[in-house]
């Protein structure tokens, strides 16, 4: 029995985990933007990208810290994530940026890690002018 009620998707494989911090960025790409010599900005803004940088709590579970590991540094352009919002979750698809962690403990026939982050940047804006 797991004492989490949310987790997060990765490709439609659940992940009941623990976090410490899930961070969302909304980035403002333009497709141009240029300051002619009169100073006025000229832009056109191409959609809002939703971002998140994910901080894991201590997973003691060996095998699935592994099996969430081995997920998120597969070698493929992108994955399809369902994570937890205010309104329930909110589904996009994207690409991780990086991950990253540290040994907490060497044991004898095993190691375990903590500080588990990602990053996991959109494919397609969130929201797009006009919208």
């Amino acid at each position: 029995m797991t004492d989490f009620t949310q987790g997060i998707s990765i490709d439609g494989i659940e992940y009941l985990v623990p976090f410490v911090s899930i961070k969302r960025d909304a980035a403002f790409l333009h497709k141009t933007a240029e300051r002619p010599e009169d100073g006025d900005l000229y832009c056109e803004l191409i959609g809002v990208y939703y971002n998140y940088t994910m901080s894991f709590g201590t997973i003691d579970d060996v095998g699935l810290y592994e099996k969430l590991y081995d997920h998120l540094t597969q070698p493929i352009e992108f994955h399809d994530f369902t994570l937890p919002t205010s309104r329930g979750t909110y589904s996009f698809k994207g690409y991780i940026s990086s991950v990253s962690d540290e040994m907490e403990k060497i044991l004898e026939d095993t190691v375990k890690f903590k500080a588990l982050t990602c990053k996991f940047i959109a494919k397609v804006p969130a929201r797009r002018p006009g919208e």
